[in-house]
């Protein structure tokens, strides 16, 4: 199955850079188990295709809204600026 993802890299709040990883998940099962499992295979792989990956999240629609699920401050930022634009494709 290829996943969409999103790499970018922007300013934190300390004034540093973040590299971080959003990936498209068609569906999330709801349990945050199975959620982090599959975010952190996700995010293993990214980083296996030499990708920096400092935090991530998963984007999904459910109940007809786009909503996130991964590192907090990433969730809270994506929230606020919504889905990025799509930059790769991983095979899982």
């Amino acid at each position: 199955m290829r996943i969409n993802l999103a790499h970018l890299r922007e300013r934190s709040t300390s004034g540093g850079w973040i590299n971080f990883a959003v990936f498209e998940a068609r569906s999330a099962s709801g349990s945050n188990a199975d959620n982090s499992q599959l975010l952190a295979q996700l995010t293993t792989q990214a980083r296996g295709s030499n990708l920096r990956v400092d935090q991530s999240a998963l984007a999904f629609r459910s109940g007809g809204r786009i909503q996130f699920f991964g590192s907090g401050p990433l969730v809270d930022f994506l929230s606020k600026a919504g889905v990025p634009q799509w930059t790769h494709q991983i095979d899982v």
